[in-house]
């Protein structure tokens, strides 16, 4: 088993939405965590070892570029409550297609944790670093969270959440 480090400067988070109006999109780096597992040497995730991973993000780095959709996303959160969104992976298995995996794991938004499961992409530089690539769709009224809604503005339920995560050895890992 091997410990990865997640790289908060390469690693990014981008939520888009859809409302009456236009596109929202949020995008930010700063995912914070660790990854756990085994690799094999040609970069595909080795069965035997059981995967772990937690992943953290702090809500008042999301950014929209619309100063009022970014005042009202902290306040619908409650940032002073629930400062941080996270995840932690439950278990990881084989698709059939190269370097592709069906994730299974926790996600904890504004206090209330949900199941998710979905497509993520491995690859391994072939050294000490590893990429996660994939999205999910939440409904964020299943973390208890209302759409915004003021005047004819009115925000879909349905978030798209796409990550993107650099992860490198722990340095012990590297030692070994």
């Amino acid at each position: 088993m091997t410990r990865y480090r997640i790289d908060p400067t390469r690693s990014r988070l981008a939520i888009d939405a859809t409302s009456s109006v236009h596109p929202i999109h949020s995008e930010t780096t700063g995912l914070e965590g660790w990854v756990e597992l085994g690799v094999d040497g040609d970069g595909a995730v080795d069965g035997s070892v059981e995967p772990a991973a937690h992943v953290e993000l702090r809500v008042e780095r999301l950014r929209s570029n619309n100063p009022m959709e970014d005042r009202e996303l902290r306040r619908r959160v409650d940032l002073d409550r629930y400062p941080t969104i996270s995840g932690d992976l439950l278990s990881m298995e084989a698709t059939g297609r190269k370097g592709r995996y069906l994730v299974r794991g926790d996600v904890t938004f504004r206090g209330v944790t949900r199941p998710s499961t979905d497509e993520l992409q491995l690859s391994s530089d072939g050294g000490d670093a590893i990429r996660l690539r994939g999205s999910s769709v939440f409904d964020i009224r299943d973390f208890g969270m209302k759409p915004p809604k003021v005047l004819l503005f009115k925000v879909a339920p349905e978030i798209t959440v796409t990550v993107d995560v650099v992860a490198e050895k722990t340095i012990a890992q590297k030692e070994d």
